[in-house]
Order: structure tokens, then sequence, then C-alpha cells
């Protein structure tokens, strides 16, 4: 009797550029500001271990920063750095333009549980405390 192996994907291994996917996030530097995108990234690498930072043209410095905000506070580990150009449509002159794009993968580092947990559990005792005095 033959077996069948049911489709699995590996976790988290494909890093395409193009590909859509559910921990990437990407940076504007005019929509958002900085700490958004860092406290954002966070998130993405408390539930997912893994985030991919996107941006085009000048977004770009916006993201190195991000990534290296997250790196010196010992929250993330540089995984990979992707570049490349694009073709765009100019809005204004209506021709094809290249944009530079960068994609930085960060993962968990092994020191982000323990800096990042103890922050969401000290706010709880506060609230205990809060409702005693009422």
């Amino acid at each position: 009797m033959p077996t069948t192996v049911a489709n699995s994907v590996p976790p988290n291994t494909n890093h395409d550029v193009g590909s859509p996917k559910k921990n990437r996030i990407q940076v504007s530097n005019t929509k958002k500001p900085l700490f958004f995108y860092v406290n954002l990234a966070k998130r993405y690498i408390q539930q997912r271990n893994e985030v991919v930072l996107s941006a085009l043209g000048m977004a770009i410095t916006t993201v190195v920063t991000i990534a290296e905000i997250l790196k010196n506070n010992g929250l993330a580990t540089e995984k990979k750095v992707l570049t490349s150009s694009v073709s765009m449509k100019d809005e204004n002159k209506g021709r094809l333009v290249q944009k530079a794009k960068i994609e930085i993968v960060l993962g968990k580092s092994e020191k982000f549980d323990n800096m990042v947990a103890p922050a969401s559990t000290e706010s709880k005792p506060a609230e205990a405390d809060d409702t005693k005095k009422k």
C-alpha cells in the first residue's frame, strides 16, 4: 500500500523578494513614525520569531534604522539582507523609473523573551494595586 505524505511547508525559510507574507512590514518614511515600526517589528518577532522589513527608495534609511535599533537593543539578530531594484511607473512623468529596494530579515534573539516578557507583566501587578486602593 503506497503511503501518502501531506505537503508540508518548511518554517519560514523562503525569503523571496516578491512573496507576500504575514511577517512582512512595508516601511514608509512618510506615513508612520519610526517607533511605530519598531514596536510593530517587536510584536511580529514575538509572535512569529521573525520579521521581514521592506522598503523602497528614500524609505531604505528608515528600514536600516529600525533594524539597527532592534539589533542594538539585543532584541533581534540579522538573518539576511536582500537588495534589488524594481521598475515602477512615475506618476508625474508616466515613464518607468528604477527604484532601489531592500529587505532585511530579522530573527528573534536569544535574549528577546527575557527582555520583552517582563515589560508586559509589570503592568498587571500595578493594576491589581489600584483595585485594592478603591
